[in-house]
C-alpha cells in the first residue's frame, strides 16, 4: 500500500477513534502516573518539553547508542 493511503487509511482511523473517546475508559493506573509526573514537575525534578523537542531528543539518544 502506498504511503499516501496508508496515511489517509489513519487519519479516517483517528478521526473515528476521536469521535467514539467517551466509550473507553482510561485505566486507573493513568491517573496515578499523571499525578506523579505532576509532582516531579511541580517539585522540579523533571521539565516538561513540546512534543518536537522530545523526539529529537530521543532521536539523538537513540544515535548516540
Amino acid at each position: 500500500m502506498p504511503l499516501n493511503e496508508k496515511l489517509r487509511v489513519m487519519e479516517v482511523i483517528w478521526d473515528d477513534l476521536c469521535q467514539s473517546s467517551d466509550k473507553f475508559k482510561s485505566p486507573a493506573w493513568h491517573r496515578e502516573v499523571l499525578e506523579e509526573t505532576k509532582k516531579r514537575v511541580d517539585s522540579g525534578q523533571e521539565e516538561m518539553m513540546d512534543w518536537e523537542e522530545g523526539k529529537e531528543r530521543l532521536r539523538q539518544k537513540n544515535n548516540e547508542s
